[in-house]
């Protein structure tokens, strides 16, 4: 009779023990074959998206910046690198490149937790020769391995070209960490 009483609480101290989880987040989104904890990347369907707020560029050659807020609806997600952006029209397409001075950093967001890029463009001339007349914008999310991206309407104006190239004159930032 002696054995019942160990195996239940050795029994009891096993499920005591499963129950702790050091991450905060679902044993769905922290769980990996080995049992160590890993990060899950935020993926659209998990996080919402909204543009804004806006300072866009009044004329020619002024400089303008497009912020775009993502908001995690569901568990505990990572956002780990740059977002993904690219500019188009009809069937053509750019890829805007990472802001030089700025460094990707590791941001977890809970449920509800939100964080920005920002988009800085120089404004080109309507229709002219050395502008790129963008759309659309599309965004996809770093680690997300659906590969989704995000479209939206690009109203802010044709953007300049680089100097000497047929590249438009836009950068993306690093995700920051937004709200409290």
């Amino acid at each position: 009779m002696r054995a019942l009483p160990i195996t239940v609480t050795a029994l009891a101290a096993a499920l005591l023990l499963t129950a702790c989880d050091s991450g905060g987040g679902t044993s769905d989104d922290k769980t990996a074959a080995g049992g160590g904890a890993v990060d899950s990347a935020c993926a659209f369907g998990n996080v919402d998206m909204e543009i804004g707020p806006v300072n866009a560029a009044p004329a020619t050659g002024d400089t303008g910046n497009v912020s775009v807020t993502v908001t995690n609806t569901k568990s505990e997600c990572t956002l780990n690198g740059f977002p993904t952006v690219t500019l188009g029209y009809d069937s053509t397409s750019a890829t805007v490149p990472h802001d030089e001075a700025a460094q990707a950093q590791k941001l977890t967001l809970a449920k509800g937790a939100t964080a920005s890029f920002t988009l800085t463009y120089v404004r080109g001339e309507a229709g002219g020769a050395k502008s790129f007349p963008a759309d659309v914008m599309k965004s996809r999310l770093p680690g997300d391995d659906a590969a989704a991206t995000h479209s939206v309407d690009w109203t802010y104006g044709d953007v300049a070209l680089k100097d000497g190239t047929d590249k438009p004159d836009v950068t993306v930032s690093a995700f920051q960490q937004s709200g409290d």
